[in-house]
């Protein structure tokens, strides 16, 4: 993760920049924090369903007394959101870690090299729509979120040697694995827990999910192949132009990088591990625990094949550890907004808030809305499951109140959960901004316009989907 040390043009000329991440996310547990002594408290109750999950019961929200946060207590909170996302923490500092030693042989570079001396011109731009619909089926069919972040280093560097930028490298994986989200056709802890809360066959209406995520991959892929070429022909167009990147190599240097068979073997090494870890996910049901003892063998097996003693290989662990430190910090920060609300017993108050309105409206009114709640539920609940036995047990008896089908409210819930994973600051973003060296006002800068035309994509294949009966 690298750290803006120098201003940049933009900021250089602007009077006002966006505060901090760290002040960001303080300044909105602080709000949180705030609304507990405003707001009523208030709870659904909850029942445990055959699969273990507790699930809201609709209709059975109700006041219950006050437990506004004070001051001592909403620090607590933080640590308890830190403690709370121990696991995701662990996992990014270890996958991030281990990653880094594979970056760190060479053996990426050196395909690139490779790629750059075969494929040139505007024909590199393919491997934008190539590389995010690689991403995105895996995302939407095994639920890669977390665990795609490290390799963002390795597509901003690839991106910065062809001549692009380090927003062109984060936009292929985070727009890919957002879209994967959005438009998961099988994807067991997004899709498979909302349609089992709302008894629907588990993986039914995949069809209409592949064609939406096509649509979005499509836009999202034009999109940045747009940028990119402009990047390409005028440097200072670049939203990064000025900004130091610790990835970044010119084309001329990595022309020269050498491509070794030692760096072939390093590769069937990392593509073999990517493999293990879709099929350990599929079949087997693989979470952090796996899938960080599996990148500490790829990382190991890859510095051994490079040759790296083993205090090479502590320095580059301690260096990677220490650069992704900020960027785990900012997970605890975020779950901390979540444990402030559900302390105060305000959680449950904002999700009946935003849905109840929702009866009142047209049927194809309601559909729509149901989308723009759930994308603006992600921000109070960024987890996908978490979202799901929150919501779905409002949204399935509500589309049978306004004669919709829960197909289509599953998929208002999938497209409002997945896309805003990249665009709300108290989601993964942050850290996928700080891994690849990219402040979020950059990035919103960029992915606003797209982010518009997206929702408006799945605002179209919503009124579709009504109007077919899906």
């Amino acid at each position: 993760m690298s750290e803006e040390t120098e201003k940049t043009p933009d900021q250089k000329n602007s009077r006002w920049a966006l505060p901090h991440v760290f002040v960001l996310l303080f300044g909105i547990i602080v709000f949180a924090a705030i609304m507990t002594w405003i707001l009523p408290a208030g709870d659904f109750n909850r029942v445990t369903n055959s699969a273990g999950q507790k699930i809201v019961q609709a209709g059975t929200y109700h006041l219950v007394k006050a437990h506004p946060v004070g001051f001592f207590e909403m620090f607590k909170c933080i640590y308890l959101g830190m403690k709370d996302a121990a696991p995701v923490i662990l996992f990014l500092f270890i996958a991030y870690g281990f990653i880094g030693l594979i970056i760190g042989s060479g053996a990426f570079d050196g395909l690139v090299a490779k790629l750059l001396r075969v494929v040139r011109g505007r024909m590199r731009v393919l491997i934008i729509p190539l590389f995010m619909t690689v991403i995105s089926f895996a995302s939407s069919t095994v639920g890669i979120s977390e665990e795609a972040l490290p390799f963002i280093p390795i597509f901003v560097g690839i991106t910065i040697a062809m001549g692009y930028d380090a927003i062109v490298g984060l936009a292929i994986v985070s727009c890919a694995t957002a879209i994967g989200y959005a438009g998961a056709f099988m994807n067991p802890f997004t899709v498979g827990t909302a349609q089992a809360i709302a008894e629907l066959p588990i993986m039914s209406g995949s069809g209409f999910r592949i064609l939406s995520h096509l649509a979005m991959i499509a836009v999202a892929s034009l999109y940045t192949i747009r940028y990119a070429l402009k990047v390409a022909r005028n440097p200072q167009k670049s939203l990064v132009y000025g900004t130091k990147n610790e990835f970044a190599i010119t084309e001329e240097e990595l022309q020269k990088h050498p491509f070794t068979f030692r760096h072939i073997l390093i590769l069937l090494v990392f593509f073999a591990g990517v493999i293990a870890l879709v099929y350990g996910c599929k079949y087997y049901g693989w979470y952090f625990t796996e899938l960080s003892a599996l990148f500490m063998i790829m990382g190991l097996i890859s510095a051994i094949l490079v040759g790296w003693n083993p205090n090479q290989i502590a320095r580059s662990l301690e260096k990677s550890f220490r650069d992704i430190s900020a960027a785990c910090m900012m997970i605890g920060f975020a779950r901390g907004i979540l444990i402030v609300m559900q302390t105060g017993h305000i959680m449950d108050t904002f999700v009946y808030g935003m849905f109840m309105p929702l009866s009142a409206l047209p049927q194809l009114a309601a559909a729509e809305a149901m989308l723009i709640v759930q994308t603006l539920l992600n921000f109070l609940i960024p987890s996908g499951s978490g979202q799901a036995v929150v919501s779905m047990p409002i949204m399935a008896p509500l589309a049978d109140l306004l004669g919709m089908s829960r197909q289509l409210a599953v998929l208002c819930f999938q497209f409002g959960d997945g896309l805003s994973n990249i665009m709300w600051p108290t989601t993964t973003l942050p850290i996928a901004c700080g891994i690849a060296g990219v402040s979020m006002m950059k990035w919103w800068k960029f992915f606003t316009p797209l982010f518009i035309m997206l929702v408006g994509v799945q605002a179209i294949m919503v009124a579709i989907g009504f109007v077919i009966g899906y």
